[in-house]
């Protein structure tokens, strides 16, 4: 995947037209609130199971593609963040292109909730340079649900991503992709076999530990878990202490939701030294509000360069 380019023009012109017509955005949700539960499922595009590789590869037209994964908590305390995200789509994008945050991005979505209680825990979609990552993005299922217990099946997301995804960037280059996880609570306390087996069909016996399944992925990717106020557990201690055990710096508190495609572009850029902090928040001021900007400001003013990357357990 990854062929094509992406026009905003068209994005637009989409999102007016629907809007005129009133129609959702996240049309595969709508068809399926029109069902019986008990018969929701993935979309074809996003659905895990059985998948051997979700694939970014280089192209003539993309001769250096980097690859981002951003995956969403669409559990009911998450809903308004994958909207906001399909909302500023374009900025994304944009912001990692036209600002030379990233040569090459390809950008590739999905979404998390619960293996436990929900009937759609996992969805992943492909790596794509053009409009297709928005039609992926609006196929997302926004179920809505979560099983209540403070934690959701972000380890399954892990799973998937280390086991389930070949880069260019990682078997050309040896270069590491970008992972953002949105989310507001914890990792299951492991990873349960029988969720991989049943959500994405891989024959494992064992349960895995959460430690163990983080640190395979990191071998290949930077790892960045975003808490977004407006969720349920944005002050809870808790969730700050697991994710900051598991992944140092790169867990980041951001105090405007609204703010999370500049974050993200943002920490890809920083992390390319492709800019430095303060030109990199002149530029989402540039494209964007001052408020956006300084909230990734005060995500990111502490982390600059080096101590973007993840630290060891503990520290």
């Amino acid at each position: 995947m990854g062929y094509g380019n992406w026009d905003d023009t068209a994005y637009r012109a989409g999102k007016t037209y629907r809007a005129r017509q009133g129609v959702d955005d996240f049309g595969y949700t709508a068809q399926m609130r029109d069902k019986p539960y008990d018969t929701w499922s993935a979309h074809p595009l996003l659905d895990p199971f059985g998948v051997g590789k979700r694939e970014c590869r280089d192209s003539a037209e993309h001769g250096n593609s980097l690859p981002v994964a951003v995956l969403f908590d669409v559990t009911g305390s998450m809903g308004r963040v994958p909207r906001i995200m399909q909302d500023k789509l374009g900025k994304l994008h944009g912001l990692l292109k036209n600002k030379g945050y990233a040569q090459d991005p390809q950008i590739l979505f999905g979404a998390i909730g619960d293996a436990d209680t929900d009937r759609v825990p996992l969805q992943v979609g492909q790596f794509e340079s053009d409009n297709r990552m928005d039609e992926q993005l609006r196929a997302i299922l926004l179920e809505g649900g979560g099983g209540g217990q403070k934690s959701e099946s972000y380890e399954l997301a892990a799973y998937f991503m280390a086991e389930h995804v070949a880069t260019d960037a990682w078997d050309k280059r040896a270069k590491k992709g970008y992972l953002f996880l949105i989310g507001d609570e914890l990792n299951k306390p492991r990873l349960a076999a029988r969720h991989i087996r049943a959500v994405v069909g891989d024959h494992v016996r064992r349960d895995v530990s959460v430690e163990s399944i983080y640190r395979e992925l990191e071998q290949r990717w930077h790892v960045y878990f975003i808490l977004p106020n407006q969720s349920s557990y944005y002050d809870d201690p808790e969730i700050a202490e697991h994710w900051l055990a598991l992944l140092g710096q790169n867990f980041l508190k951001l105090d405007d939701p609204g703010a999370v495609c500049e974050l993200i572009a943002l920490t890809i850029g920083l992390g390319e030294d492709r800019v430095d902090l303060d030109t990199g928040l002149a530029d989402l001021r540039d494209v964007g509000s001052s408020e956006e900007a300084d909230a990734v400001g005060r995500t990111l003013g502490s982390k600059q360069g080096p101590t973007l990357r993840a630290l060891p357990p503990g520290r």
